[in-house]
């Protein structure tokens, strides 16, 4: 039989996608409905996954995530599913069947999902503080500094290393004190919370928080509202606020193992 599989980008309530347009590489992009009120964006190819230098990966994954971003305009709530899922053909069954068996299996899980996400967004929330802002007020710090003028040049080497430590140790201090209070205002705005804890940010600034939140439409104003309060209620922090998207982060869709499984590379 066929080796031809579907590469999945989103699940959505049936009738809602009537031109899901194209995809990864100018690929069709197919509506594969699976009769109980929810259906499948996908389209057809082979079994191998998207693979190769980083920029094609890079595009690969902006072609991915556009498929998903007019979906979500247009039905107002879909699942978005990870780059490089594919559902195989079984060994008696074309892929179009395991998809659509696994639509049919897990429909009132789906349904009852999209409807939660109906009218809400996702949004990324970073918070970081100025090391040298922080540092400023540490008292600990400037004795330090005060100790180092009148040291021998070779000396005040070790100091300044050292100093640029007690500064990043103030700073961390400071920021998993602050961390509390800032997500509990966040949260006040937010149905739902995805830490990252692999956060990053720019040379002399240490993160104190960066979380995916799940957020209605009429909360997101008021929420930017709360980030512009927390950023002026002390000196050297600085917030990132990016979105809204589609909420990537909070799918929880069941496991797409349809009778010829899809491959997550």
């Amino acid at each position: 039989m066929s080796e031809q599989a579907l590469y999945v980008y989103a699940i959505a309530p049936s009738g809602e996608i009537r031109d899901p347009g194209t995809g990864i590489d100018g690929q069709d992009v197919l509506v594969i409905d699976g009769a109980d009120g929810v259906c499948a964006l996908a389209h057809r190819q082979g079994t191998t996954p998207y693979e190769g230098p980083d920029d094609d990966v890079r595009r690969w994954v902006l072609e991915h995530s556009g498929v998903i971003d007019r979906a979500w305009q247009a039905a107002g709530a879909v699942l978005p599913v990870s780059f490089n899922v594919i559902v195989a053909p079984g060994e008696q069954s074309p892929a179009d069947e395991a998809l659509q068996e696994w639509l049919h299996d897990n429909a009132g899980t789906i349904r009852e999902r999209l409807t939660a996400l109906t009218d809400h967004v996702e949004l990324r929330i970073q918070i970081a503080v100025e090391t040298d802002t922080v540092a400023a007020d540490a008292s600990e710090i400037a004795r330090v500094t005060a100790e180092m003028a009148s040291k021998p040049e070779g000396v005040q080497r070790l100091y300044r290393k050292k100093l640029e430590t007690m500064r990043r140790d103030v700073s961390e201090r400071v920021a998993d004190s602050l961390y509390p209070e800032f997500r509990r205002r966040i949260l006040q705005h937010a149905v739902d919370v995805v830490e990252n804890r692999q956060s990053r940010t720019g040379e002399g600034m240490v993160p104190i928080l960066d979380v995916a939140v799940l957020v209605a439409e009429t909360e997101v104003e008021l929420l930017g509202i709360e980030l512009a309060e927390i950023r002026d209620s002390r000196p050297g922090l600085e917030i990132r606020f990016l979105g809204p998207w589609p909420p990537y982060s909070f799918a929880d869709l069941p496991a797409l193992t349809p009778g010829g499984p899809p491959q997550d590379a």
